[in-house]
């Protein structure tokens, strides 16, 4: 039986955000027996125009079939599509007849503003999470997260986390070996449902996008260091207090925050491709003591070091 998975988009929308999931369950349709229909919806239909410039046409969607799944795209355009009522109205219709709604990146600005994530757990890309979190206080935000579920409602980081949304998806729907073999085909990393963390997300700042960029590569070579305030304060020639305004400001969180993410992105990568113990990486990433990295685990990824190295072995 085909199910429908529903795109909806607005002026300025991400095209990404669209064509990620698109193509994963095009893929996971040709693997499965035509396993799904895709249908793209906007509030009045007709050509859709990306922030890209690239345009997509649209069935309006009060005129069509409420698909099985509702996924909506992120984008430029999301603040102002949170603001139209035509938006917001469909939203709350479908929230109580669709199996399962979903967005991509800044999409969840729209479900909240439909009132769709009160009292959930939801994500978002973390440069707009603190936004997200003030604008609509009844939404527990969590901004470490790929992707969260909560009930039917399921919410993802930015752009690319729509890929690893829809391969959660699949694998709910089809089997993990299923969502595997079109992450493989894809090739791109296959997440597993839930718990991951956006800590990968400061591995791509730094350089021509921040004027920290120098600094967290010098972090990144001195993890077995303490790294206090103080210390980057002084390798940046600032004071204390002046460098942790201007660093969270730019990076979106704290020094300390920054300092633990890019502790969990070295120690995860030697936890699930070394066979160097636990203890050993723990001592060299920072973390010194093996039990306080097993908890920053379980913070970001939701599994413990030595289960996430039997996960990544097979």
């Amino acid at each position: 039986m085909s199910r429908t998975i529903g795109l909806y988009l607005y002026d300025d929308f991400q095209l990404l955000d669209a064509c990620g999931p698109i193509t994963s369950f095009e893929i996971a349709s040709r693997m499965a027996g035509d396993a799904y229909s895709i249908v793209l919806l906007s509030a009045r239909g007709g050509a859709i125009r990306s922030s890209s410039g690239v345009a997509l046409e649209t069935l309006a969607a009060s005129e069509a079939l409420v698909p099985d799944t509702l996924i909506v795209v992120g984008g430029n355009g999301s603040r102002e599509a949170m603001r139209d009522e035509a938006n917001l109205y469909f939203l709350r219709m479908a929230a109580g007849k669709v199996r399962r709604l979903c967005s991509v990146c800044s999409g969840a600005f729209l479900l909240a503003g439909a009132g769709a994530l009160d009292g959930k757990r939801a994500t978002t890309h973390w440069r707009r999470a603190a936004l997200l979190a003030d604008l609509f206080p009844a939404v527990t935000v969590e901004p470490d997260r790929i992707h969260i579920r909560d009930g039917h409602v399921w919410t993802s980081a930015g752009i690319t986390a729509g890929i690893d949304l829809a391969l959660a998806l699949i694998a709910q729907d089809l089997g993990e070996d299923l969502a595997r073999a079109v992450a493989q085909d894809m090739v791109v990393y296959y997440r597993r449902p839930g718990g991951q963390s956006q800590f990968s997300a400061l591995s791509e700042l730094g350089g021509d996008h921040s004027r920290f960029g120098d600094l967290l590569d010098w972090m990144r070579g001195h993890l077995d260091e303490r790294l206090t305030v103080e210390t980057l304060a002084a390798r940046c020639a600032m004071s204390p207090r002046n460098f942790s305004r201007a660093f969270a400001r730019d990076m979106g969180m704290s020094p300390a925050r920054a300092v633990e993410r890019l502790r969990l992105d070295v120690a995860r990568e030697r936890v699930e491709t070394t066979p160097v113990p636990v203890e050993q990486i723990a001592l060299a990433t920072g973390f010194h003591d093996p039990e306080r990295m097993r908890r920053a685990f379980m913070r970001a990824f939701g599994q413990p070091p030595q289960a996430m190295r039997r996960l990544a072995r097979g």
